[in-house]
């Protein structure tokens, strides 16, 4: 098992690094919360509604989640 360690001194004071900890944290929710309002909207759609989109209901979630997470 490979363990990873950080420099003893990052060059940034704490402030920053924690500041960027909740940057990071906020961009996260964000995606999270758009992931879950663009799978709910699709997943009311009905099959046709959907197939006239060009996919169908299985797709839903990898399609959103390569979107949002760009992946």
């Amino acid at each position: 098992m490979a363990i990873a360690q950080a420099p003893a001194s990052s060059g940034l004071s704490f402030s920053a690094r924690l500041s960027a900890f909740f940057q990071g944290f906020k961009e996260s929710r964000v995606k999270r919360i758009a992931y879950r309002q663009t799978v709910s909207e699709l997943s009311s759609m009905s099959d046709r509604e959907l197939h006239d989109l060009g996919f169908s209901r299985y797709e839903i979630q990898s399609m959103v989640h390569r979107h949002v997470y760009g992946m």
